[in-house]
C-alpha cells in the first residue's frame, strides 16, 4: 500500500472543498483533497452565488471567470405566477441600487450553476496543488490518534489503496458525510420538509420567459411546484413536489412520456418540445452539526449543515466555511498560532449556520413571500478568543442581521467596501495575511507591525487615505472618524479583528491573544 504525508486532507471536491484547496493554496499550506467522482457535477445542482461568495471568489483572482460563466445579473429575480406564461405574473429581484446610495459590495452574487462554477474551481485547484487534487479516489477509513490522522483511500478505478498521514482531516463530503459520521459527530435538526421530482431537461423556453426571465420560477397552482433556470434558454430543471402516494423509487427516463406531461403542464405549453436529461429525488432536510470539530477532524459545508435550498443560502455558507478555517489551519500548521484557534472556527460559523437554517426553513413554509437576500451573508459578525471585541459585545454570539448591512468597522464584522481613489475596493487592501489600516504612514504603527513579523506573525501596514474635511473619504467612510492615529486590524478572512487609536498598543502581544499562541 503506498503512503504519503500532508498537513491537510480534504474529503469532498464540491464547491466547499475545492474552493478550500484554492484557499489553503493561497496561504502555502501542503494539502491533499480526494473526490470519489471521477469528475465535476453533471447535474446543476446550487445556482445562486452571493455576494459574500463572489467576494472570496474575487480574493481568489477568480471573480470574472465565475461571472463570465454565470447569467446576467437582471436574471436574479423571482417569478410567481400560475404558469411561465400567465400573463398576470409577479417578477420580484434586487431592483437597481437607488440614486447615490452607497454601494455595500464590488461582487454582487448572480447565477452561475454548480455544474458551471465546479469545473472553474478545480482549474484552480489544480494549477495550484497539481497531482494532490484526486479525482476518482474514496475515503475507506481513518483513524485519530491526537497527533494526527491516518486515513485510508482508494482509487475507484484501479482498487489500488494509498495511505495518507494527515495533521488535520477535513470533511466537505456532503450531506451523508463519512467524516462526520467516522468522527463520531450527530447532526440535530428536522428532516422530511418536503419531497421533491427533480427533472433535468432541454426545452425551448428561452423565448417563452424573455419578458419574466428569473432564476426560480415558482408556480402558484397547487402541487406544480416550480422551475429552476439553468440558462433561461434551453436547459432548465422542473421541481416536481412529491405526496405520500408518490413513495417509491423515482421516475426514471424511460418514462417519459410522464415526465414530458408534468413539465408541460406545469410550463402551460402544451406542445413543448422536450427532452429529458435525467431525474433524481430528493428530501428536504434542516439539520446542523452537533459540533464542527472533534480533536483533529473538522467538518464544512454541507457536512455541517444542511440548508433548505428556499433562498440559495446553502452552498454559499458552504464557501464562509472553507473561507474562515482555511487561514485558521494555515496559521496553526505555520506555527504562529495554537491548536485552539481552531475552537473559533466552530464559535463563530456555527451559530452563523444555525440562523440560515432557521431563515431558509422560514422562507420554505413562507415560500410566495421572500425575496433574494444577496447581502445577508456580508452581515455575519463574528463573536470568538480570534476576535478582541469592542465594549458590550464580547458576551454577544456570532450572528447575522437580518435587517440589512450596516456597515462598519466593528471587531468581528466584515470589513466594509469603500471605493478608494484608483477605483479599487477596500477589500482589495487585504492580504493573504493580517492586515493593519492606517489613517496615515505613521512610524509607530509601522515599528509595531515589524515587531509581530519578527515573531512569525504575516502582517502587511496598508495606509489609507485620510481627509478629515469630506465624510465621503475611504478613512471617514470606513471608521466614521478622523483620528490620525486610529487602526484596524483585518484577518485573512476580511473580518476585522480589532480596531483602535492607541499606537503604544502592544500589537505582538494582542495577535498573540487572538491565535491562541
Amino acid at each position: 500500500m503506498m503512503a504519503s504525508e500532508t498537513s491537510v486532507l480534504v474529503v469532498g471536491g464540491g464547491p466547499v472543498g475545492l474552493t478550500l484547496s484554492c484557499l489553503l493554496s493561497g496561504q502555502g499550506v501542503d494539502h491533499m483533497l480526494v473526490e470519489a467522482h471521477r469528475t465535476t457535477s453533471p447535474f446543476p445542482k446550487a445556482r445562486g452565488v452571493a455576494a459574500r461568495s463572489m467576494e472570496i471568489f474575487r480574493r481568489m483572482a477568480l471573480e470574472e471567470e465565475v461571472r463570465r460563466a454565470g447569467l446576467p445579473a437582471e436574471h436574479v429575480c423571482f417569478y410567481r405566477g400560475r404558469d411561465l406564461v400567465d400573463p398576470d405574473f409577479v417578477r420580484t429581484g434586487l431592483g437597481p441600487r437607488p440614486e447615490g446610495a452607497d454601494e455595500h459590495t464590488p461582487s454582487p452574487g448572480l447565477l452561475c450553476s454548480q455544474d458551471a462554477l465546479e469545473p472553474i474551481l478545480l482549474r484552480r485547484a489544480t494549477d495550484l496543488a497539481g497531482r494532490r487534487i484526486r479525482f476518482g479516489t474514496r475515503l475507506l477509513s481513518f483513524a485519530e490518534d491526537g497527533a494526527g490522522v491516518l486515513a485510508v483511500v482508494e482509487e475507484t478505478g484501479s482498487g489500488i489503496r494509498h495511505r495518507i498521514r494527515a495533521d488535520w482531516l477535513v470533511g466537505c463530503d456532503g450531506a451523508a458525510s463519512a467524516v462526520r459520521d467516522g468522527a463520531g459527530i450527530a447532526m440535530e435538526g428536522p428532516t422530511g420538509l418536503g419531497r421533491y421530482l427533480s427533472i433535468r431537461f432541454e426545452a425551448p423556453l428561452g423565448d417563452v420567459v424573455r419578458d419574466r426571465a428569473s432564476a426560480s420560477y415558482f408556480l402558484t397552482t397547487p402541487g406544480r411546484g416550480g422551475f429552476l433556470a439553468v440558462d433561461n434558454d434551453r436547459h432548465w430543471i422542473y421541481q416536481h413536489p412529491l405526496t405520500a402516494e408518490d413513495a417509491g423509487p423515482p421516475a426514471a427516463p424511460s418514462e417519459h412520456d410522464r415526465l414530458v406531461d408534468l413539465i408541460r403542464a406545469a410550463s402551460g405549453v402544451p406542445d413543448l418540445d422536450v427532452t429529458v436529461r435525467d431525474t433524481a429525488t430528493w428530501r428536504m432536510d434542516a439539520r446542523l452539526a452537533a459540533d464542527y470539530r472533534r480533536s483533529r477532524v473538522l467538518l464544512a459545508g454541507d457536512a455541517a449543515h444542511v440548508i433548505p435550498p428556499t433562498g440559495g443560502h446553502g452552498m454559499n455558507t458552504g464557501i464562509g466555511d472553507a473561507d474562515n478555517l482555511a487561514w485558521k489551519l494555515a496559521a496553526v500548521a505555520s506555527g504562529y498560532a495554537g491548536e485552539a484557534l481552531l475552537d473559533s472556527y466552530a464559535a463563530e460559523r456555527r451559530p452563523i449556520a444555525r440562523q440560515v437554517i432557521d431563515i431558509s426553513t422560514d422562507n420554505a413554509r413562507n415560500r410566495d413571500s421572500y425575496r433574494i437576500d444577496d447581502e445577508l451573508l456580508l452581515t455575519a459578525a463574528y463573536r470568538s478568543t480570534a476576535v478582541s471585541p469592542g465594549p458590550g459585545t464580547h458576551h454577544e454570539p456570532s450572528t447575522l442581521r437580518v435587517d440589512g448591512l450596516h456597515p462598519g468597522c466593528r471587531p468581528g464584522a466584515r470589513l466594509p467596501h469603500v471605493r478608494l481613489a484608483d477605483g479599487a475596493s477596500s477589500l482589495d487592501l487585504l492580504g493573504p495575511g493580517f492586515t493593519l489600516l492606517t489613517a496615515a504612514d505613521s512610524p509607530a504603527w509601522l515599528r509595531q507591525a515589524e515587531t509581530a513579523r519578527q515573531a512569525g506573525v504575516p502582517l502587511t501596514v496598508r495606509p489609507v487615505p485620510a481627509d478629515a474635511s469630506s465624510t465621503r473619504a475611504p478613512w471617514s467612510r470606513l471608521l466614521g472618524e478622523a483620528v490620525p492615529t486610529a487602526a484596524v486590524l483585518v484577518r485573512p478572512d476580511g473580518h476585522v479583528a480589532w480596531r483602535g487609536s492607541d499606537p503604544l498598543t502592544d500589537l505582538q502581544a494582542l495577535l498573540r491573544r487572538l491565535l491562541a499562541r
